[in-house]
């Protein structure tokens, strides 16, 4: 019986040395030493730009005049008011004679922020190639007009009555004729 403790010791060390062995075999060996020749840095390049961020698109500011008409005819009526102001000292003051110089009817193309796009002429006062030339003129001086908000764009149309003055007034707002 003398030999059974020490038979449990060799058997207890036996086991013991096999689970050392088994959990030594189960780990990941060391990485193998590779030499590698390392060269110098370049200078330092400074690190590149963080990406660029869309660029955001600033609001287009409102113009200084804005017209809320729905419709073209109302929108004359801002046109002729906005025309009135520009050329306050040429307006004929009161009901214009019987006879005019020239009678004109102007369709202007208007964008979104009141400039000019078109004229024409839907009934030219050709037997006054003066007066053509002049009426488109102060149109055109008179831009840009009062920006169309809610219809972003407006074809309007008006008659110029033209007095041998060189006064005018518009059909939108005339005092009439005596």
């Amino acid at each position: 019986m003398k030999h059974l403790p020490e038979r449990r010791k060799i058997l207890l060390a036996t086991g013991a040395s096999g689970i050392a062995a088994l959990i030594a075999g189960c780990s990941t060996p060391p990485p193998a030493r590779v030499a590698v020749a390392v060269e110098p840095a370049p200078e330092a390049a400074p690190p590149p730009p963080p990406p660029a961020e869309p660029l955001a698109v600033a609001p287009e500011p409102l113009p200084a005049k804005v017209s809320v008409a729905l419709t073209p005819r109302d929108y004359r009526r801002d046109a002729a008011g906005h025309l009135y102001d520009h050329n306050n000292h040429r307006i004929f003051k009161g009901k214009m004679p019987p006879l005019l110089h020239a009678v004109g009817v102007l369709q202007v193309e208007v964008d979104r922020r009141g400039e000019i796009v078109s004229t024409s002429w839907m009934r030219a006062p050709t037997h006054a190639p003066d007066v053509i030339k002049e009426i488109i003129r102060t149109v055109r001086a008179a831009a840009p007009f009062p920006a169309p908000v809610r219809m972003g764009r407006v074809t309007y149309t008006d008659t110029w009555l033209w007095h041998k003055s060189g006064r005018f007034q518009l059909d939108t707002l005339t005092e009439g004729q005596t």
